[in-house]
């Protein structure tokens, strides 16, 4: 383990005086780099003011502008907000808010659907639906009922919805989750707005609750401020965490649809859905998360957003020539390259790359064969090229 005793901007500082790029903006949070003073300045604010209160028969000012805020560049469709405290538990609810939405209408709906190597979090209704047995093997025969579909192409798209098709006449599946675009923790693979967009209208049509987990790709990662801003057809609930707070503290949202809500809205209280944390809606979270959308919204930070694109595009065009790469892809800001070489998830391969990184002031996490970059919207030009230097050298490890 390495002691981290600081960080700023894109740096991580070790006990040892060592400075690391973060160049996966420590798993994909700080992304308007680590201790960002205008964040850092209305967190200090409010912590002379209120710093915890249970968000159970209150409401505080902070939790009021962040949903006003939040509301204002969420895809049109979503009109209320659930809080929690981090991204497991924002799929959770996801879940949850999908079975009961069908159970308080007198059906039984008890089936998800869920894509292949999908990760959704740890927590047994996030694991339920996520495909990564590497994570989560030793607790299957204890999870709900999840049918997996492989996430769409030009080649199975037809044969896909065909499927989909027959295995909706039985009305037993409540909801769908997906990672829109861009599935994390399978190697950022990659998948067409168009094929989900399609799968996204026959769930439409079969009154099947779209759940988008959005706990990555949320918040400007994608190139606009929600990967499902890419989509004509918008989900019925979001699930938002990771980013939403800059990386400053944890905290977590799921969002919903009007005609979701109002499935739980009863004067029978067995219909409201029973769910809470300690640290719900913790108002400094809440300020951080002000703060940060502030920043998203921000000409510098759209700016940037659009540099690093280019850059991506530039470095793309060329490594993809190089003979040790078997695939790259890009997203926004999400760039990454499969390596010829197979090795396992987390085999020597793996760790002789990160080692390699490391020692040359990068911290870049491969899984696999797949070396990628989510680097925060201040990274400057000179460290980012810094990052394409240390893969290019990587290339010759292998």
């Amino acid at each position: 383990m390495l002691g981290i005793i600081r960080a700023k901007g894109c740096i991580l500082y070790d006990e040892d005086g060592r400075e690391y790029i973060d160049g996966i903006s420590s798993w994909y949070t700080c992304m308007y780099g680590h201790c960002n003073d205008y964040i850092l300045s209305h967190v200090k604010k409010q912590m002379s003011e209120l710093d915890q209160v249970v968000f159970s028969g209150f409401t505080h000012q902070p939790a009021v502008e962040l949903s006003e805020a939040l509301i204002k560049i969420l895809p049109e469709n979503q009109q209320k907000l659930f809080f929690s405290d981090n991204g497991s538990t924002a799929t959770e609810i996801g879940i949850k808010m999908a079975l009961q939405y069908h159970f308080n209408h007198g059906h039984k709906r008890n089936v998800l659907l869920a894509f292949e190597e999908g990760f959704h979090g740890d927590t047994f209704g996030a694991m339920s639906v996520s495909g990564l047995s590497v994570y989560n093997g030793p607790f299957e025969d204890f999870f709900i009922d999840v049918e997996r579909i492989p996430v769409p192409n030009s080649d199975n798209i037809q044969a896909l919805l065909a499927h989909l098709k027959t295995r909706l006449q039985t009305e037993d599946i409540a909801g769908f989750i997906y990672e829109p675009l861009v599935q994390g923790a399978a190697a950022m693979k990659m998948h067409s707005a168009s094929g989900l967009e399609q799968i996204l209208g026959l769930m439409q049509e079969h009154q099947v609750l779209t759940i988008a987990d959005e706990v990555m790709t949320g918040f400007g990662k994608t190139g606009k401020h929600f990967a499902s801003d890419y989509l004509r057809i918008k989900p019925d609930i979001i699930c938002l965490s990771k980013a939403l707070t800059a990386g400053l503290m944890p905290m977590a949202i799921t969002t919903c649809t009007m005609q979701v809500y109002n499935a739980f809205y009863s004067d029978e209280i067995a219909k409201g859905l029973f769910h809470g944390h300690t640290y719900t809606a913790n108002p400094l979270a809440c300020t951080a998360a002000i703060a940060g959308i502030s920043l998203l919204q921000s000409d510098e930070i759209q700016k940037n957003i659009k540099r690093i694109i280019t850059s991506h595009q530039n470095f793309e065009k060329e490594i993809k020539k190089h003979p040790k790469v078997l695939a790259t892809r890009q997203c926004g800001i999400i760039f990454a390259l499969d390596l010829k070489t197979k090795t396992e998830r987390y085999g020597s391969l793996r760790d002789k790359l990160f080692k390699h990184f490391m020692d040359n002031g990068i911290f870049l996490r491969p899984l696999g064969n797949t070396i990628y970059i989510l680097a925060p919207y201040v990274i400057s030009q000179d460290e980012m090229e810094k990052i394409y230097s240390g893969i290019r050298s990587a290339l010759n490890l292998v």
